[in-house]
């Protein structure tokens, strides 16, 4: 089966505890959950992979990228200024689809800048998990038309 890596970065394996305004009531599992089943709809398989650290993000991107389609990403707080997952996610020659659960560029000044946005072929962001479903779609839309 086609591969999709979804991947999320700092502090995202504490959602459901996190601010419910920004980010909604939904757990990681529920995330990966929705995620899974929108991309069965379109016969593909997603990989799942949380890290609050960087380099394991990048080393997971290097292992298993090569076996993928597509990836999602949600970096969290690294969206505003690794650009060494940056190079990383450019590095996999794949399409990305970066996913915000919220609306970054009406919080705090800090947040509406992303240092990796540039990798992507789309960011959804402030659509909460929904945005997953719609991150699936267009990649997979992408996919089709490559």
């Amino acid at each position: 089966m086609k591969k999709i890596l979804l991947m999320h970065g700092a502090n995202l394996n504490i959602l459901g505890k996190r601010d419910p305004k920004h980010y909604g009531n939904v757990t990681l599992f529920d995330i990966e959950k929705i995620t899974k089943e929108e991309a069965k709809k379109f016969e593909y398989d997603v990989i799942t992979y949380q890290s609050n650290c960087e380099g394991k993000l990048i080393d997971t991107l290097q292992a298993e990228t090569p076996h993928c389609k597509g990836i999602i990403i949600n970096p969290g707080a690294f969206t505003h200024y690794s650009y060494a997952l940056y190079d990383a996610l450019l590095d996999t020659q794949l399409p990305i689809v970066e996913v915000h659960l919220s609306a970054i560029h009406s919080r705090e000044k800090w947040r509406s800048h992303s240092v990796t946005a540039p990798a992507a072929i789309q960011v959804i962001w402030g659509k909460k998990e929904i945005g997953y479903k719609d991150a699936v779609r267009v990649l997979v839309e992408y996919i089709q038309k490559c």
